[in-house]
């Protein structure tokens, strides 16, 4: 693994999102002198918040997955995550809800999901479940010592017998047709290969390997903080600035400074110029490279990215209430192949909408005032790189037809009860600074995964350094919080643990 030459005593990260938090707490673990500048007066970044009327909405990830991944950037201080956070499992993890009329909830218990697959889709295919857990897991064990929690400079690190086991695990075949082999039930087949649109490709078209995106939804299972997602970047702010790391809000960066071929400093939108040994940057990739470095040291991968879909998200505040619904809601519209064709493809909106509906004060009711609460819709939507959608003019259309749809799919009144309301289109990501307007940034194709993924350390500049979702080993909660640690390890070389 290649590791920044020379001093590196002085660490200045850009970005207060979970990979500079990660990477800052990792490095003064280590010892290092850590300075966070963050342009937001908040951390998180696109982890952020929203408050409005008592509401408090997240304006980024809903989903926590793998919180023993979250509490290794706390353990590298000393601190204990449950002393910073609590954690609650959901159960159901999700509900599907289907256009026969017919849900499955997925259960935090292997044995209670097999028995809800018998009783809905019936025994044959809830053996087959567990047999897909049984491979899932060793899915997860293969890849994510091997290929996920560690830096890779070149495919040839891949080669041995991890990879002969995965290639011996189907990992490099389709992943539709590999969960078909395990379960027959049309339903279930959605429910484990949706996930794939979020790492940019059809079901169809994704390697196998992104199985292991399901492993950690479905099979380890899905938390809330008290608090909100916000409250977890917060969280990482604090312990960080209680471990010596100087956490500087309202400080836009406006470029690195580069001489004979290392960062020398990072100069602030007010001129003030901070020397460092090394620079982390948590800021998206592409954008911060064309915007913050000179010109020609965007690294080479980083120049023709293919991105994951963007997304329109409805926060609304609302007085209405449906008792029978849970904390997140996968509700899939008859059409499927089709409607990956038109948003990634044919950069449609989709004509059959799928959608994600999240109501965390199901489960954390401070979230909003009393009596009321907030809901997050997440409609995948064509991203920017080709921009086929005029969102000035369609985003107030298509903010009627995300309510008309809620009310058509058994949320009567939605539209009439909303108090406040923000809409996010792919415009307003862009705007934020994510390239293409994608929040999910690249896509996980073949050529940008693993060690075709960006690496964390410049290619042309000795001690600078990157973390965050357009990096290795890419896009989530749990992949950004490595990239921070990765990110770390070029600085101070590997870590136990």
């Amino acid at each position: 693994m290649r590791t920044v030459p020379g001093p590196t005593s002085s660490v200045v990260v850009v970005g207060a999102g979970l990979g500079g938090l990660s990477a800052a707490l990792h490095l003064a673990g280590a010892g290092r002198s850590v300075t966070v500048l963050e342009r937001e007066a908040v951390p998180g970044g696109r982890c952020g918040l929203i408050r409005d009327h008592g509401y408090r909405f997240d304006t980024g990830p809903t989903v926590l997955t793998m919180p023993q991944l979250l509490a290794r950037p706390f353990q590298a201080v000393g601190e204990d995550l449950a002393d910073w956070l609590t954690l609650h499992r959901l159960d159901p993890a999700y509900r599907a809800r289907f256009a026969d009329g017919s849900s499955i909830d997925v259960r935090a218990d292997v044995d209670a999901m097999a028995g809800e697959i018998a009783a809905t889709c019936g025994a044959e295919d809830a053996d087959g479940y567990r047999r897909l857990v049984a491979h899932l897991r060793r899915l997860y064990e293969l890849e994510l010592p091997h290929f996920i929690d560690r830096n890779l400079d070149s495919p040839l690190q891949l080669a041995g017998r991890p990879l002969a086991a995965l290639v011996a695990l189907g990992a490099f075949g389709r992943l539709a047709r590999k969960v078909g082999s395990f379960v027959r039930d049309d339903r279930l087949r959605r429910l484990f290969t949706f996930q794939a649109m979020y790492a940019g490709l059809a079901p169809s078209r994704a390697l196998a390997i992104y199985a292991v995106i399901t492993y950690m939804d479905c099979v380890e299972g899905v938390y809330f903080p008290e608090g909100g997602m916000h409250a977890i970047p917060t969280a990482m702010a604090e312990a960080a600035a209680r471990h010596g790391v100087r956490v500087r809000y309202s400080t836009a960066v406006e470029r690195v400074e580069v001489a004979g071929g290392r960062a020398r400093a990072v100069i602030t939108a007010t001129g003030e110029r901070i020397p460092a040994d090394v620079v982390v940057i948590n800021a998206d990739l592409p954008t911060a490279c064309a915007q913050l470095l000179p010109p020609g040291y965007t690294p080479p991968r980083a120049r023709r990215l293919r991105y994951s879909p963007s997304a329109v998200v409805l926060h609304a505040g609302s007085s209405a209430d449906y008792p029978d619904s849970v904390h997140h809601t996968i509700d899939f519209g008859s059409a499927w192949e089709r409607t990956f064709a038109q948003v990634i493809d044919r950069g449609e909106l989709m004509g059959d909408p799928s959608f994600l509906l999240t109501t965390p004060t199901r489960t954390d009711a401070s979230l909003a005032p009393a009596g009321r609460n907030s809901y997050y819709a997440l409609f995948p939507a064509p991203n920017l790189a080709r921009p086929t959608i005029d969102w000035a003019t369609e985003g107030p259309r298509y903010r009627d037809r995300i309510v008309a749809t809620l009310q058509e799919r058994g949320y009567p009144g939605f539209g009439d009860a909303i108090e406040c309301e923000y809409l996010i289109t792919p415009a307003d990501w862009r705007a934020q600074g994510l390239a293409a307007g994608a929040p999910f940034a690249a896509a996980h194709t073949f050529g940008q995964t693993g060690p075709f993924r960006t690496a964390t350390l410049h290619p042309g500049i000795e001690n600078l350094v990157f973390a965050g979702s357009n990096t290795q080993p890419g896009v989530g909660v749990p992949m950004v919080l490595i990239s921070g640690r990765l990110a770390a390890e070029r600085i101070t070389g590997p870590v136990a643990g």
